[in-house]
């Protein structure tokens, strides 16, 4: 008797899940994964915060083009003093050129001692990632600048002369904005040392 009120209880209750099962949608009915179709950037590591973010726009796409792209939109909204929206485009390219060059750095590494060629065509654009990013960067603390936040430029500035050095033009001018929002006091660069020098 237990084994005839078990196996119509079974039968009762597969039926149920049947029904329910086929009255949902299939999307419902079972997890598909189906291929992303918009142009999101999958992250490799979700603990890597230097990695791009799925976030549903265009502007997460990893690639030259997009960051000129931002780049482009962020002078557009600095012409039309809308600094806010210049910030967010600005940061948006540097995360782009900052991953670009961070990952041709890796490939390079890859390549070196394998096959020179490839290597150093991996070198030259983590290098020249890396300078539009740096050019970003000086482009959001000028933006941080014009919104009076000094706070904000700083650390970019400083960033700037750590990753192309006070000799190069890019650093010079990083540094010659340290000097005139008065975070640093000593000039640097032509007729700088001389002063420096008589005052010894």
């Amino acid at each position: 008797m237990k084994i005839a009120a078990t196996a119509s209880l079974i039968r009762f209750v597969s039926l149920v899940m049947i029904a329910t099962l086929s009255s949902l949608s299939p999307a419902q009915a079972q997890v598909q994964n189906l291929p992303d179709t918009g142009n999101n950037v999958q992250p490799i590591d979700p603990n890597d915060p230097n990695t791009l973010r799925p976030t549903g726009q265009s502007g997460a796409l990893l690639s030259i083009e997009n960051g000129k792209r931002l780049m482009s939109d962020a002078s557009n909204a600095v012409s039309s003093q809308n600094y806010s929206e210049a910030a967010k485009k600005l940061q948006d390219a540097r995360s782009v050129f900052n991953q670009l060059s961070n990952f041709y750095q890796q490939l390079n590494s890859s390549f070196s001692g394998i096959d020179n060629r490839v290597a150093d065509t991996l070198r030259k654009k983590a290098r020249d990632t890396a300078q539009m990013r740096d050019e970003a960067t000086y482009q959001l603390a000028l933006v941080h600048r014009a919104q009076n936040k000094p706070s904000l430029a700083v650390p970019l500035l400083v960033q700037i002369i750590k990753s192309q050095m006070p000799t190069r033009d890019l650093g010079k001018k990083a540094y010659q904005q340290l000097l005139e929002l008065g975070f640093v006091d000593s000039p640097f660069g032509s007729g700088a040392s001389n002063t420096s020098s008589s005052q010894k």
